[in-house]
Parts: structure tokens; C-alpha cells; sequence
């Protein structure tokens, strides 16, 4: 029988993060190889790159993309995927896939890290190397980042097992129950949540930390899991007047306003100065792979027309979430690059002698294109046997220096990634709002998030695919949906609602299969632990 641990050296092994002063600065890395508990914890600096060194967990672009995106996108269907996981188009996801693999791994190894790096933080505090203020605030961005990790698993995998002793994981614990998981995730994030400052107590070298308002952010979301509402409401509600909307919707995403107010917890990445695949994690391929292929040589994931037409009339959360034939990019930093018009495909293809490949890059009006193909020739890539829709999702499709496999092959970039904003919190209010019975208030809440969604007053009929929806928890439903999608969220909290399957079914006529809302558990550790049993359905 083999046994699997994920070991590493006094919780850091072989990496090392050391505190740097400039924007994103805590991520720098500085190698130390074979380090000695003496070397490497007597000093306050010490114990912040061992917290440091949890925060690469999620520095991963497998990780975020083919993980968490996939699932929050791929499963509800408002988006496919035309590479090597099409999988997902019909909710097919082997066992083997690498993304869950990936997730897997790397989840447990920071949790490793967590646990261990309670135990040192203690020791360093007892022995005076780190004051109280600094030892409390490191300890909870230790629970938070496990805390966050165990909710990430539990939604997507359901049940876990739960390693939450000192130094490496056992490795072969059975998975404990979805509401155990959830439950020890609500105690992490209320201890962190006590511990750590509001964002406006760090400095501008430590942006991106966690911070208590991310805390109760995330206990929120896990009491929703475990049905408790009206509690996780109080923890919501902490967060009035801490973060507040975008003025513009366009703006959240936007290439210039990382870390912005509405921004809770995002994902720090840092332009390491390299477009090699072996580059390490501070650059990520993922705006690139969801660029048109007529662009960047791609297209990796393309949108629902569903989607699309989904959206009532006048909603300006369309444009920013995804593209179709005959439109404009509606990114301020695309626009100011020169818009699709821009990019070397398309000046290429324009001034190609090749009569079909020039009209593919030719607008309506006979000069270079500048939207997202034309309504008579839809970018759908050069596959005709599995051609794309022509639609693709515009919240990623952001950093004006990418462009893809073409031009000088910007592949990589550094853009942040939310995981959390003040948006998603007034949806989450709104429904809890609505479950404990104070419909008023799920529709006045609601109706800050549709105003901003209409620039300016919202219609007072809410419409969605086509339809008058008139009960206030299918609005918080088809809302999730408008305001979330193409980020990290949307089939995550309609599990968590107990909504998944039957929304899919009532918006695109698809059932999931039964067990297919879930993750399968990688097959290889099911392999190595044979405490683990597989996902039903799988």
C-alpha cells in the first residue's frame, strides 16, 4: 500500500517569500535552499514569508482556469470549451483530468503549509520574535487561507477529507461529510475574521492580504452552505460602508483598476518578466485562451448565445461579460490600444492577398474589422467540424499587451484575478434576505445591483431570457448569472442554493447528469489513499 504525504521543510521547503516595498511587492519570491528552523524563524520577516508561501497556492493559472473557472462557468453552460477539455460540454470530466489534479494538490499542500505554519507562528510569538499585533494578524491570514481553500473544495468536490494537524498531512484520512467541511471552514474564517485588520490596516506593500473584510466575506458564503442565513447575513452586513460598487460595471475588470473598492480578495499575480511556459506562477495564460481564435491563435473558451441573449434590454453588464458577432470591445484599455483593429492577426489578415481570409477580417463598412467578426462571418476559428459560436466572454479579455500566439506572442500577463467582490455579497444578502422571509429587502438590495447593471435606474420589471421573473430568490438565481458570469462564482453559488441542475434544465433545456454537479475525486488519489471513495455518479 502506498502511503502519500505532502511534505515539505518547516512549511516552506524550498521557497522562501520575503516582504518587497512596491505594488503586489509581498509575492516576490527569494529562493533558500535546505533551511534550518534557527536560520529561518528568528526574525519577524521569517514568519511573514512563511505565511507568504500559502498565498502561492492559488498563483497557479491551472488552478484558477481549468479548476475553479471551468467549473464556474463550464458546468452552468454558459460557456464551452473547444481544446483538449470539451469535455465539460457534456459534463464528461475523467477522473484523470489534470485541472482537478492540479486543484487537488496544490490545495493540500497549502493546507500542509497552514497547518504548520499555526504551530510555528505560536512558537515565534511565545519566544517574542513577533509581537502580538503582527503574530495575531499573520494567524489569520493563515485560517483564512485555509479556510477559503476547505471552501473551495468542499464546493467542488463535496466532501473532503479534513487534514488539520501540525506539519504534513496524513494522507490517507476518509473524506469527512460536505457539512463537516463547511462547518470547520466556519470556524477558520470566524477566527480569522477576529484576528485580521480591515484593508484600509495594511500598507500599500501589503496589498492583497487577506483581511477581516475578506474573512466575513467567505464565513458568509460557508453559512450559506449550512443553511444558517440569518447568520451569515450579520457577517455581510460588517461589510456596508468597507467596500462599495464600481460606479461603472465595465471598470471592475479593467486592466488599470486591480484592487479596486469593490474588489474583496483577488488573486495577486506579478509580470515576472518572461512569456516562457516554464516562467513560474506570477504570469497566467488565462486572458489569452479566451481570446478569439481570429485574434490570439486560440480561443480556448468561447460563450452561450443563450448567454447572450439572455440579458434584459438596456443591461450594460452585457457588453462587459461577453462579445458577439458586429460588436465593439467595450474595454476602456482595449479601446485606447487601437480595439480589435489593433491586433497583428487582424491587421495581417486584413492585407492578406487570400480573398477568404480577408473578408473574414473586413468590416461591414469594407475597412479592417473592429468588432468580434461580422453578423455574416462569425469568428467561429478554422475548425469546421466543431466550430465555436462567435460569442466569448469579455471579463478576461482585458490586458491590452496580450496577444496571444501572434505578434511578438504575448501569451502571459499579470492581471489580477477576483475571487471575491462587494457584487457578489449583495447577492448573497439578497438571498438570505429572501430565505429568511424579508422579500423587501432581497428586492432593495437587488435594486442597487440592477441600477449600476442600467447605469442608472433599472426597469421596475425584471426580465431574464426572455421572460418576467417575479419571485425574488429566481432573481437573485438569474442575477447570479448576469453579474457573475465569466468570473469564478455563478455555478458555485447556485449549488450552494440547491438550484444547479434545475436552473441548468429551465434555462438550456440540459440535465446534468445525476453526481455530475460535483468534481469527480482525482483517480489518483483515490490510488494512493484507499480511505477515498469516488464521487457517486462517477
Amino acid at each position: 500500500m502506498k502511503n502519500k504525504k505532502y511534505l515539505y521543510i518547516l512549511a516552506v521547503g524550498l521557497i522562501v517569500l520575503t516582504p518587497f516595498s512596491c505594488k503586489k511587492g509581498f509575492l516576490n519570491q527569494t529562493d533558500s535552499s535546505n533551511p534550518t528552523a534557527q536560520a529561518l524563524f528568528d526574525k519577524p520577516a521569517d514568519g511573514i514569508a512563511l505565511v507568504n508561501a500559502i498565498y502561492d497556492t492559488y498563483q497557479n493559472a491551472d488552478l484558477l482556469k481549468k479548476s475553479l473557472w471551468y467549473y464556474a462557468n463550464f458546468q452552468t453552460h454558459d460557456f464551452f470549451n473547444w481544446g483538449n477539455d470539451r469535455f465539460y460540454n457534456t459534463y464528461a470530466i475523467p477522473s484523470t483530468f489534470g485541472g482537478i489534479q492540479v486543484f487537488w494538490q496544490r490545495a493540500y499542500i497549502g493546507i500542509a503549509r497552514a497547518n504548520s505554519a499555526i504551530e510555528i507562528l505560536k512558537t515565534m510569538k511565545v519566544k517574542g520574535v513577533l509581537n502580538e499585533a503582527l503574530a495575531n494578524r499573520l494567524t489569520g491570514e493563515v485560517y483564512f487561507l485555509r479556510g477559503m481553500t476547505y471552501y473551495y473544495l468542499a464546493s467542488s468536490f463535496g466532501g473532503v477529507p479534513l487534514e488539520l494537524s501540525n506539519g504534513a498531512n496524513d494522507g490517507l484520512k476518509p473524506r469527512n461529510s460536505q457539512t463537516e467541511v463547511f462547518t470547520q471552514v466556519e470556524a477558520d474564517l470566524k477566527l480569522a475574521a477576529e484576528l485580521l485588520p480591515w484593508k484600509e490596516g495594511y500598507g500599500a506593500s501589503d496589498l492583497g492580504r487577506a483581511t477581516k473584510g475578506a474573512a466575513l466575506g467567505y464565513l458568509g458564503a460557508s453559512q450559506m452552505w449550512l443553511k444558517k442565513y440569518a447568520e451569515a447575513l450579520v457577517n455581510f452586513n460588517q461589510l456596508n460602508g468597507k467596500y462599495k460598487l464600481m460606479p461603472r460595471f465595465i471598470d471592475i475588470h479593467e486592466y488599470n483598476k486591480e484592487n479596486n473598492a469593490e474588489s474583496i480578495f483577488e488573486v495577486q499575480f506579478i509580470i515576472a518578466g518572461t512569456q516562457s511556459w516554464g516562467g513560474g506562477n506570477e504570469v497566467a495564460w488565462i486572458g489569452s485562451f479566451g481570446m478569439p481564435e481570429e485574434v490570439s491563435n486560440f480561443g480556448y473558451d468561447y460563450g452561450n448565445k443563450i448567454l447572450y441573449d439572455g440579458f434584459q434590454a438596456g443591461d450594460l453588464r452585457k457588453e462587459a461579460s461577453i462579445i458577439g458577432p458586429g460588436d465593439v470591445h467595450p474595454s476602456p484599455a482595449i479601446i485606447a490600444k487601437g480595439g480589435i483593429k489593433s491586433y497583428p492577426l487582424v491587421i495581417a489578415g486584413f492585407a492578406s492577398t487570400d480573398a477568404a481570409v480577408k473578408a473574414k477580417y473586413t468590416g461591414v463598412d469594407g475597412k479592417i474589422i473592429n468588432t468580434c467578426g461580422t453578423v455574416a462571418r462569425p469568428w467561429v476559428g478554422t475548425d469546421n467540424a466543431i466550430p465555436r459560436s462567435g460569442y466569448y466572454s469579455t471579463k478576461m479579455w482585458r490586458d491590452p499587451t496580450l496577444d496571444g500566439n501572434s505578434g511578438v506572442s504575448n501569451i502571459f500577463g499579470a492581471q489580477n484575478q477576483i475571487l471575491l467582490r462587494y457584487g457578489e455579497i449583495l447577492l448573497s444578502k439578497a438571498e438570505c434576505q429572501a430565505r429568511t422571509g424579508d422579500n423587501a429587502g432581497a428586492l432593495a438590495t437587488l435594486k442597487v445591483l440592477r441600477d449600476r447593471a442600467f447605469g442608472g435606474t433599472a426597469p421596475v420589471v425584471f426580465m431574464s431570457e426572455g421572460k418576467v421573473i417575479t419571485d425574488p430568490l429566481q432573481m437573485v438565481y438569474h442575477d447570479y448569472r448576469h453579474e457573475l458570469t465569466g468570473e469564478y462564482s455563478t455555478f458555485y453559488n447556485l449549488r450552494r442554493a440547491g438550484v444547479a441542475t434545475s436552473f441548468v434544465q429551465e434555462v438550456y433545456n440540459i440535465t446534468i447528469p445525476r453526481g455530475r454537479e460535483l468534481y469527480p475525486i482525482p483517480q489518483y488519489e483515490i490510488g494512493l489513499n484507499p480511505n477515498l471513495v469516488p464521487n457517486d455518479g462517477y
